[in-house]
């Protein structure tokens, strides 16, 4: 899952969910819709969202897309990048035992030459263990082109961490 957030409040300070982009073990896509916020938009961070004032003219609105996300991510393991901040726009709190951080997941940064006690952007773990290239250009970042560079992440580790947890279940 990744998704993307726009500012509100005074400043623009406040982060709010204006994408979110759920895809399958396979990549295939489960969601992706714009959201509206329930509060007026003050900056778009488009340079970062890829959010623009167009994408929300048919927005879903925020109550309607929260419930449709938290019913696809009932009961299942979800995997993000710093997912916190997408829970945290989603007004959410997902299991612990059912959340894969890749931010947050030291084989991954091993694997990479990475520190392990340290986040380490998507994009650098996608271009050193995937050798691929993601949020290029100056529009914005893909929520899905980040929900899938994140799966395919996890499944670099995903035996030997699965096997971590089930050895340590107290950590994430």
């Amino acid at each position: 899952m990744d998704c993307e957030m726009v500012g509100t409040g005074p400043g623009g300070r406040t982060s709010a969910l204006a994408r979110c982009s759920i895809v399958g073990y396979g990549g295939d896509v489960l969601y992706d819709r714009y959201v509206r916020p329930a509060a007026p938009i003050v900056d778009y961070r488009t340079r970062w969202s890829g959010i623009r004032r167009h994408h929300m003219l048919n927005a879903v609105p925020f109550g309607s897309a929260q419930r449709e996300i938290l019913r696809i991510l009932a009961g299942k393991v979800v995997v993000g990048h710093a997912i916190y901040n997408d829970f945290k726009a989603l007004k959410y709190f997902h299991p612990k035992e059912l959340t894969r951080d890749t931010s947050k997941i030291p084989l991954l940064n091993r694997r990479g030459g990475f520190p392990e006690n340290v986040a380490i952007s998507l994009k650098r773990l996608v271009k050193e263990l995937l050798h691929k290239d993601i949020q290029v250009g100056k529009s914005g970042h893909s929520s899905v082109e980040d929900a899938r560079a994140t799966m395919e992440l996890y499944k670099v580790v995903e035996a030997e961490w699965e096997q971590h947890l089930l050895l340590n279940p107290e950590q994430e």
